[in-house]
């Protein structure tokens, strides 16, 4: 029989909905994707979001998360990598107004109808580029790495076997999906839509400041 500390579990638990709840770059990535392109690219891009977790866990119960936490270059390359995708993903949203600025033409919108011939494959391309948006947003943001190996390093125990710690594993990366797919569920109601639909180019516009300042924080913290 299992003996697992109620103490431990409770603070894996609590820790790991507050630091999922917390705003960062992840819910960005999330609500854009699902105000911009749906629910199932919302779902998608929280799937991306827990597989992305999965790889930190993994490595982390190999031993490699303290050996990278103790490796100052890997954290800052990390924060640099990933510091720049979310500036790349800013500047991708706000790139028809800089351009617009620019050649002083009016932007278009960057949200088209879909043409009837080529439907499935931009449908199976948003839905690639969605789960792989998601993976590569949580996987190079160092934040994530210094919270999992802390996790496991300062809260679980080192006499919790190691079936106990693949339980809190699976229960991290579930956590994650399931309230990232409801942000998505929740952004892409009837209600919020019919809304959203009239400003859409102004969602792009705010994410796509709000993607760059995340950046140049991270690249600066």
């Amino acid at each position: 029989m299992l003996n697992i500390d109620q103490f431990e579990l409770y603070s894996v638990a609590i820790i790991t909905l507050l630091a999922v709840m917390s705003p960062g770059p992840d819910f960005a990535m999330v609500s854009k994707i699902s105000l911009l392109k749906g629910r199932r690219e919302g779902i998608l891009c929280a799937l991306g979001i827990s597989t992305a977790i999965s790889v930190h866990l993994a490595y982390t119960l190999l031993g490699l998360g303290i050996v990278f936490t103790n490796n100052i270059w890997v954290l800052n390359t990390l924060r640099f990598l990933g510091a720049i995708y979310l500036i790349w993903l800013g500047i991708s949203a706000l790139w028809p107004d800089i351009k617009a600025l620019f050649l002083r033409a009016k932007p278009k919108p960057t949200f088209e109808p879909l043409k009837s011939e080529n439907a499935s494959q931009n449908k199976l391309a948003r839905k690639s580029s969605a789960f792989w948006s998601g993976f590569a947003c949580n996987a190079l943001n160092p934040k994530t790495m210094l919270f999992i190996v802390s996790l496991f390093s300062q809260v679980i125990s080192a006499d919790t076997s190691l079936l106990i710690e693949l339980g809190y594993g699976a229960y991290i990366a579930l956590a994650h999906f399931v309230w990232f797919a409801l942000v998505a569920c929740l952004l892409t109601s009837a209600r919020i839509q019919q809304k959203v639909f009239i400003f859409k180019i102004w969602v792009e516009r705010v994410t796509g400041l709000l993607m760059t300042s995340l950046g140049l924080r991270l690249l600066i913290s």
